[in-house]
């Protein structure tokens, strides 16, 4: 397989959605901006695309937008170019990636790279740009099989790689390929795009390539892929990068069980496994037993407690006899002594639940 002989590419980022499916979290918060595996989320999509000859970048943003320039500034710090457009109004993503290619410099004919900023993926991106380019197609888009195909709309293609159709979720799929997220266009095609007006490329752009009888390639692979939009996911995602499941440049550490930030205390006396991200200043307590989770900077879990497949939030606090699985708890909330939360159970920020105020068990 070839590596070097990309021409330094541009690339454009989605990173406009709102993750309402990850609140509380990201009521303060953008999803791609929360720490995981101990840096924001796009930090490793920064990294990894870098590492495949990406030198320029531009974030089409909408939710909380003044909040990427002051994470990631010029890109310096990644070796990359970094611009910043913004969507007055959503525009769907067709309309968001026609607004970013205002700040692209490449020619009419020059492959841009289209990533969404909730995928983890351990694809090869030079190899599907490579593939764009030798096939000369309008677009070329990562599809990931998944064992059920029920919950995406799927993408059939012919024996040659074209894809053939658009199909939405269906409960009987023609195939277990789902579109991935991430597309190469050529420039041209972008700039066919409607500017400022809401289009879906998914429901509007690729059908009408399509039916136009324009190449849209399908770039199938079996690598790590995973859409971090849910909580399960999330903690899934940031789990999988410490473990070294899916390898990141950005990791600020080594692989293991644990990775735990500047100025953590985590007791002697504490178990602390499973791919867990120890967030700045957090504070592990003896006898503390915390799997596969995210403890966000300055939380504690008080000597005693359980968290297990968790996202703690910044500077909350759960107390000794406590117990989270699979639970979300927002900044600055406190989890009393005694309490169970589990099944996907949200506590919002600044709430405190006092002793024993939510059992899943009998007290006895």
């Amino acid at each position: 397989m070839m590596t070097s002989s990309l021409p330094d590419l541009e690339a454009i980022l989605l990173v406009g959605g709102q993750g309402t499916r990850l609140r509380p979290l990201t009521l303060g918060t953008p999803k791609p901006l929360l720490p995981t595996a101990g840096v924001p989320f796009l930090a490793h999509q920064l990294a990894r695309a870098r590492s495949f000859g990406v030198r320029r970048i531009v974030f089409a943003t909408s939710y909380k937008a003044a909040m990427f320039e002051p994470a990631f500034g010029d890109g310096a710090a990644f070796g990359l170019s970094l611009e910043y457009m913004t969507e007055e109004t959503p525009l769907g993503t067709g309309g968001a990636i026609r607004n970013a290619a205002e700040a692209l410099t490449s020619g009419p004919s020059d492959p841009v790279l289209i990533l969404n900023g909730d995928i983890l993926s351990g694809h090869d991106i030079g190899d599907q740009v490579r593939t764009h380019l030798a096939r000369r197609a309008a677009v070329t888009l990562h599809l990931t099989e998944v064992d059920d195909p029920t919950r995406f709309g799927c993408v059939p293609t012919d024996d040659s790689g074209r894809v053939t159709a658009f199909l939405e979720k269906t409960p009987n799929p023609v195939t277990n390929r789902i579109n991935a997220g991430c597309y190469v266009f050529t420039r041209s095609v972008i700039d066919s795009i409607p500017r400022d007006e809401v289009v879906s490329v998914e429901r509007e752009t690729f059908p009408g390539l399509i039916e136009s009888g324009e190449l849209v390639l399908g770039y199938a692979d079996r690598s790590y892929w995973l859409d971090v939009g849910t909580p399960a996911a999330f903690v899934r995602g940031s789990r999988d990068l410490v473990l070294g499941r899916l390898a990141s440049p950005a990791l600020p550490g080594p692989t293991g069980e644990y990775l735990a930030l500047d100025g953590a205390r985590v007791s002697a006396e504490a178990k602390v496994q499973g791919g867990t991200a120890v967030g700045a200043r957090v504070v592990v307590g003896a006898g503390a037993s915390v799997a596969g989770s995210v403890l966000l900077d300055d939380c504690v879990i008080e000597p005693g407690a359980v968290v297990t497949d968790s996202v703690v939030g910044t500077a909350a606090r759960v107390c000794a006899g406590a117990a989270v699985h699979d639970a979300v708890i927002g900044d600055r909330a406190v989890v009393g002594p005694g309490n169970e939360l589990q099944h996907g159970a949200r506590v919002w920020p600044d709430i405190a639940l006092p002793e024993r105020a939510v059992r899943h068990s009998s007290d006895v």
